[in-house]
């Protein structure tokens, strides 16, 4: 856990470096541009589709007797509308995390690594098209998990909770790889990816569990309509910042981890010498 923690207070500190804030605007300028055609476009067929579902499977009846059962009766007359939301969430989250893969974490790397570790010799055993079908292949179990997941979303509980753990594999996949791909070779990465999984796997869950908040204000839409395009804007813009500290936290723990995995190599190459 103290490689945890230090590379937390490390990520921490850098997230509130200037450049580091700064480079939330531009990824959430391009999102709001795409959402805010998309929602209005999309929004209404998406409602209507759903709502056709919901009545032609009595989906309607099922899902207020679920709510009734936990004692949230009255959610029942925006169960369309949260749906949909949810439905739309797993492309939120795609389209904040291609822009912090394409602007943000190169950025994120040299500042890391340029303050941190300077001496650190960079072997590029990533790649661009690596780091794309990663992102991927990653994103499409993803959101087959999350459409099978979908009949849970009336279960706000139970939601939330497989929310924060697909959140949490996405990002240790995702951000892992991102953040060893210029300094590690391939057998280094892989050697990490695979020592440091249920570390990686933590720092994943934590940060999905701060997903939440925006996840929170997005599904909040359905309960006031009016108010979605803000709602979406503040959205995105706080997925943005935890993707960019979620970066941050992965590329301090997984660089420090490289620099032990060397130290440790070279000595027992001495050894063997």
């Amino acid at each position: 856990m103290r490689p945890v923690l230090i590379a937390f207070g490390r990520a921490l500190l850098s997230q509130l470096h200037f450049r580091m804030l700064l480079l939330t605007v531009l990824p959430f300028v391009f999102s709001m541009a795409i959402w805010g055609v998309a929602l209005y476009f999309g929004l209404q067929p998406i409602f209507e589709w759903v709502a056709n579902y919901f009545a032609g499977n009595d989906g309607f009846r099922i899902s207020g007797s679920v709510l009734a059962w936990f004692g949230l009766g009255a959610l029942k007359t925006v169960v369309v509308p949260l749906i949909a939301m949810w439905v739309l969430l797993p492309l939120m989250i795609l389209t904040a995390l291609i822009f912090i893969g394409a602007i943000a974490m190169p950025v994120i790397v040299k500042h890391v690594a340029g303050r941190h570790y300077p001496e650190l010799e960079a072997r590029r055993g990533g790649s661009f098209f690596g780091s794309l079908w990663v992102s991927a292949s990653s994103f499409f179990v993803f959101a087959v998990l999350w459409i099978v997941s979908l009949p849970f979303a009336a279960i706000p509980p139970l939601g939330f909770v497989i929310h924060l753990a697909l959140w949490g594999w996405l990002t240790y996949r995702v951000l892992a790889y991102d953040a060893l791909a210029d300094y590690a070779d391939a057998q280094e990465r892989k050697d990490i990816l695979r020592t440091h999984r249920w570390p990686l796997l933590l720092i994943g869950a934590i940060t999905g569990a701060l997903g939440a908040a925006p996840t929170l204000l997005w599904l909040g839409g359905a309960l006031a309509l009016f108010i979605l395009p803000l709602l979406a804007g503040v959205s995105i813009w706080l997925y943005v910042l935890v993707f960019i500290f979620t970066g941050l936290w992965f590329e301090h723990y997984c660089l420090e981890a490289l620099t032990r995995y060397r130290e440790v190599t070279a000595l027992r190459v001495q050894d063997i010498n």
